[in-house]
């Protein structure tokens, strides 16, 4: 009996995992977003927004990863359900502020809320202790602009 050559394993990779449990939050994330009329993108539109006080509409499309006309469509749909406001920059004209509104930060609120019961299915194989874990290491992965990041670990 011949035995089967030893072969050396690869490290573990996260990219297909990420990949799995993202799309189950995506499609679990969307039916419970639907109701409030939001979309994916609109929830992080609306949490970048929040947590930075508001951006220039220029930021926002570089934080998002966004074309700049993708942006202000996006940013036409949040405004016409009156989710944000933007204004001219008073110190350049040709700039937009964009800043949440008060029905936008309640409605973000909602979605949030509503999502937690998502989250809860998805993660339910973890610990509170493991998913706050699990929480600060994508933090840190998120960190960094995929530039930045192509920078010191080429090739991308």
């Amino acid at each position: 009996m011949t035995s089967l050559p030893v072969v050396n394993q690869p490290p573990h990779r996260c990219g297909a995992l990420i990949d799995h449990l993202a799309r189950r939050l995506r499609l679990r994330s969307e039916s419970v977003l639907a109701p409030l009329g939001l979309r994916p993108r609109h929830l992080i539109a609306l949490t970048v927004l929040r947590d930075a006080g508001g951006s220039s509409q220029q930021d926002l499309a570089k934080i998002l990863e966004m074309d700049s006309t993708n942006v202000v469509t996006l940013l036409n749909e949040l405004e016409t359900e009156n989710l944000i406001e933007r204004r001219r920059s008073p110190e350049d004209r040709r700039r937009h502020l964009v800043d949440l509104t008060d029905v936008g930060a309640k409605l973000l609120a909602r979605a949030e809320f509503a999502l937690t019961a998502v989250e809860d299915e998805v993660f339910s194989g973890l610990s509170d202790e493991q998913r706050e874990t699990l929480y600060t290491l994508l933090q840190q992965a998120t960190s960094k602009t995929g530039v930045e990041a192509c920078r010191e670990t080429p090739p991308c």
